[in-house]
């Protein structure tokens, strides 16, 4: 089984909380980030001014935030496939904590 192995190797904040983001083999995603933000470790980027202190770690070539955050290079990639299941976990989380 391969599993393709993508690097992140630029971003733009064209919204709140969307990113436009760049990838190794040419490719782009447009990312809206707001359904996914809840939880312990994703929760504290629904804060713009956290959310925009996103960088590319050098070593693993993904989004991170300081607070740990990240995402799989791969899940960036195909986005639109796994959006949804990020989503329902979000709103598992969400109502965890109330």
């Amino acid at each position: 089984m391969h599993h393709p192995i993508f690097r992140v190797c630029r971003f733009d904040i064209v919204a709140p909380f969307v990113l436009r983001v760049g990838f190794d083999d040419g490719t782009e995603q447009v990312i809206d980030f707001r359904p996914v933000l809840a939880g312990e470790l994703f929760g504290p980027l629904s804060d713009l001014s956290v959310f925009n202190r996103v960088a590319i770690d050098p070593e693993v070539h993904t989004l991170v935030w300081p607070n740990g955050a990240d995402f799989d290079p791969a899940t960036l990639h195909d986005w639109p496939n796994h959006v949804d299941a990020l989503a329902a976990r979000a709103r598992q989380w969400a109502l965890q904590a109330v």
